[in-house]
């Protein structure tokens, strides 16, 4: 979003596990863009904070998996700042594992982390925005996990899915004065890409897979971000903005042109 837009300035924006990664991306995209940014995470990041155009994300701890501690954290932002004007939810996230054999506690954790702590922060931002003239918005990081097959984090699969389920719903309870939306990335190049496609041999791979021929980048959702919670989108509400890049080319295509040129070269 260009700088001329001023809607943002001195709006209040809390961003979930903004710290790092796509939330990072998000909160220096509502910085730049002259809102007062606020992060949470579970420690004081040990890299340098969160920061775009010379201003600086302030930082609350808070484990988002716990509904006292995510009531609290949106109670000191009311406090600080007087209001809430916009929620995103990106804290979420989750390791590959073996479903068929990892403990039932994981799996209780994986959906605490990514639906749960959904459900309990926009509930406490909720009950702020109501109250406010022009009530608020509530944006929550979904992923294209939960509208395909996701092999090896299928609990964080199910419970993106449920995120979208919960949008549509909360957006119908809430509204008019809040809009609820969802924005669900693809696949996105962050610092921890290598532990998911390996070197940058793997990650150019996995992009040619890609229409778009590349990986999404944080500020490729952060523009989403920026536009579903603008004025610009304010008969949106309830519904997904998904971001694929064009999606992932069928298997099956691949393996049919595979077939086909083996065909032809035994000709």
């Amino acid at each position: 979003m260009q700088a001329n837009d001023k809607e943002f300035q001195q709006r209040v924006v809390l961003v979930t596990g903004g710290t790092k990664g796509i939330g990072k991306g998000i909160a220096q995209a509502y910085l730049q863009a002259g809102a007062i940014v606020v992060v949470c995470g579970r420690q004081q990041p040990e890299a340098l904070p969160t920061a775009a155009d010379g201003r600086t994300a302030e930082f609350i701890a808070c484990d988002v998996r716990e509904a006292s501690a995510v009531k609290e954290l949106v109670d000191q932002v009311v406090q600080r700042h007087g209001r809430l004007d916009v929620l995103v939810n990106n804290a979420g996230g989750a390791p590959a594992v073996d479903a068929a054999t990892v403990s039932p506690r994981f799996h209780e954790g994986v959906l605490r982390l990514n639906l749960f702590s959904t459900l309990h922060a926009s509930q406490a931002a909720n009950a702020v925005m109501q109250k406010q003239d022009d009530g608020g918005v509530i944006v929550c990081i979904g992923s294209i996990s939960a509208l395909r097959p996701s092999p090896g984090t299928a609990a964080y699969g199910a419970a993106k899915a449920a995120v979208l389920s919960l949008v549509s719903s909360l957006a119908v309870e809430w509204a008019p004065k809040v809009r609820v939306v969802a924005v669900s990335p693809g696949l996105v190049r962050t610092e921890q890409s290598a532990l998911h496609y390996g070197d940058e041999a793997g990650i150019a791979s996995v992009a040619q897979t890609i229409p778009a021929g590349r990986l999404a980048d944080p500020q490729d959702i952060a523009e989403a971000c920026l536009y579903v919670s603008s004025t610009r989108a304010s008969y949106m509400s309830g519904t997904n903005l998904l971001l694929h890049g064009g999606g992932e080319r069928p298997a099956f295509l691949g393996a049919a042109n595979a077939e086909h040129n083996t065909q032809q070269t035994t000709k």
